[in-house]
């Protein structure tokens, strides 16, 4: 029997299936990135932004459409993080657009849905690029519109589609050369097709363990699914006192022990002269109960139900988090007020101990703890710009893969003037910072910055993960890579050997400064000696170094 529409129950089914899908396989995408750093991210970023929906979804109970597409939409987009999460984001924000006023959904509305996700989609990426999760997006959004005019068919038209998206993302390596050459699909396409995937197992009824998304924080839910008890096996907590008419011998003492274990369990039966005390935990007291009275009367009877008290004391800890979550807001705010207002404020998205203090140092109010290990969200950007008491606010992503959420986050704020200069690595975000002229207005400042960031020339050294070729480079796991602002430089087997080498292709004869910093596994020493031996190398070149104190990059360094 042909299934015709999708109702709202159905739909958070399979969102959530889709979204547990991808947390399964996050690690499998991640592998997918071009580039064999310890921190390619994809399947992570894409991961985390839909788990955010999720647990927004699983706050609800028994949701209509529009409540539902709310909750996808906002969660996906506060919860966004690195570029494959932004455009995930921007998906879900058009798709629930489409649905929001429906009450069931059949084919035609889907087909106009996924269109609308891949419309947009790209209006939110300012270049973008055939080969990628956009393409994938719109060979769903053909595929759809297609399927609308020939089937009103669910079971037909969304295996139809995911076929068709398969089929596209096997084709993204001959329309990126840089997926070909690394022998790689593309990895935000393939989160995609692991999204729709998992909703479509949703939809044909397979059990999909959504435990493990837990509503978001704050939210108290009135009634308490099954799962939430499951564990408790014995649902009564039964005690009472047996006034023995006749001795309690130790063989009466057994065979009721006996009987007890098995109705039940956590039994204690303890005799003393004519009084016997009895506790268990089982789905029927009265059975307990039926036996004692063979032995004397009872006194002192206790019948609790468990699981009406684990479910209360869910409730009770629930309400606790949300007045601990209300009581860190106000806290935030009134540390908001407090600070003094100010025309121009900074955000730095920064890692280690040395790069955090540097930009304070520099003029930062506040820095955002991520970068290249964890990128952070839309959220995190949204509770820093709350955090600074200015009327226009600079936000350096340091990370080409933050730029996006960034500008999603200025897009959701009203009340200030949110200006993100897209600075791609650390060193372009110390020379944005560096740059600030506080007579001049913000306008200004933007143009000086926006320029000087350019005449900028980074380089990371850190280690692949994996075999791989790329850049016309053969690579191996544990090789050292010298990674510069377009692809990589270098690849050797010792790290002060590779920074060398990746220096020789950024030093010119214009250069005039080397900045370089050493992560948290660099010592000292260590970077002391390779500044003297660049020194040597290059001796019309001023070389500063400082303890940067961040992981898995052994150097990070600036050539201007």
């Amino acid at each position: 029997m042909a299934t015709k529409t999708i109702n709202a129950d159905m739909l958070a089914k399979m969102f959530l299936a889709g979204a547990q899908n991808i947390e399964a396989k996050k690690e499998y995408i991640n592998e997918l990135n071009v580039f064999p750093v310890p921190d390619g991210d994809t399947g992570t970023n894409m991961s985390l932004t839909i788990m955010s929906a999720a647990k927004e979804v699983t706050a609800l109970e028994n949701p209509g459409m529009k409540e539902l597409s709310k909750a996808i939409s906002s969660g996906s987009l506060r919860g966004a993080r690195g570029n494959s999460g932004v455009i995930l984001s921007q998906l879900l924000r058009g798709f629930t657009k489409a649905i929001r006023d429906e009450q069931e959904i059949n084919t035609e509305v889907l087909a106009s849905a996924c269109q609308r996700a891949r419309d947009t989609a790209y209006k939110a990426v300012m270049k973008p690029k055939e080969g990628t999760i956009l393409t994938v997006a719109s060979g769903i959004a053909e595929k759809a519109a297609e399927m609308a005019l020939v089937t009103e068919d669910m079971e037909e038209f969304i295996p139809a589609v995911i076929s068709h998206a398969a089929e596209v993302l096997e084709k993204t390596p001959e329309m990126l050369p840089v997926l070909k050459e690394a022998g790689v699909v593309d990895s935000g396409g393939q989160g995609l097709l692991e999204v729709i995937k998992g909703a479509y197992d949703a939809f044909l009824g397979k059990e999909v363990d959504v435990s493990v998304i837990t509503p978001a924080a704050g939210a108290v839910r009135v009634k308490t699914s099954e799962g939430d008890t499951a564990d408790i096996k014995f649902g009564y907590c039964t005690e009472f006192i047996i006034l023995t008419e006749k001795e309690f011998t130790e063989d009466m003492e057994r065979d009721f022990k006996a009987y007890l274990s098995s109705i039940g369990d956590s039994i204690v039966c303890v005799a003393d002269d004519d009084v016997v005390k009895i506790h268990v935990h089982t789905n029927d007291p009265g059975l307990a109960i039926q036996r004692a009275l063979t032995y004397g009367q009872l006194s002192r009877m206790k019948i609790d139900n468990m699981r009406e008290e684990h479910e209360e004391k869910l409730i009770r800890d629930a309400q606790k988090i949300a007045k601990e979550q209300e009581a860190k807001e106000q806290a935030a705010k009134e540390k908001k007020v407090s600070a003094p207002a100010k025309s121009i404020g900074f955000i730095a998205v920064s890692i280690g101990a040395g790069m955090n203090e540097i930009f304070k140092e520099l003029g930062a109010d506040y820095i955002i703890e991520g970068g290249q290990t964890m990128n952070p969200s839309t959220e995190d950007m949204l509770n820093a710009i709350e955090q600074v008491n200015a009327e226009s606010i600079f936000i350096l992503p340091n990370n080409k893969n933050i730029v996006l959420a960034a500008n999603q986050a200025k897009a959701l704020v009203e009340d200030k003037n949110i200006i993100v200069i897209p600075t791609k690595t650390i060193p372009q975000g110390i020379t944005a910072i560096i740059n600030f002229m506080p007579d001049a207005d913000a306008a200004s400042n933007e143009e000086t910055m926006l320029d000087e960031i350019k005449n900028v020339k980074s380089g990371q050294v850190t280690y692949a993960v994996r075999d791989t070729h790329i850049d016309d480079k053969e690579i191996h796991e544990g090789d050292i890579m010298g990674i510069g602002d377009n692809g990589i430089l270098a690849v050797g087997r010792d790290i002060e050997e590779t920074t060398k080498e990746m220096l020789r292709k950024l030093v010119d004869e214009d250069s005039e400064l080397i900045s370089l910093y050493y992560g948290e596994e660099v010592t000292e020493e260590k970077a002391q000696s390779l500044t003297k031996e660049l020194g040597k190398l290059y001796p019309d070149v001023d070389i500063d170094v400082h303890s940067g104190g961040q992981p898995i990059y052994y150097y990070v360094l600036a050539v201007e």
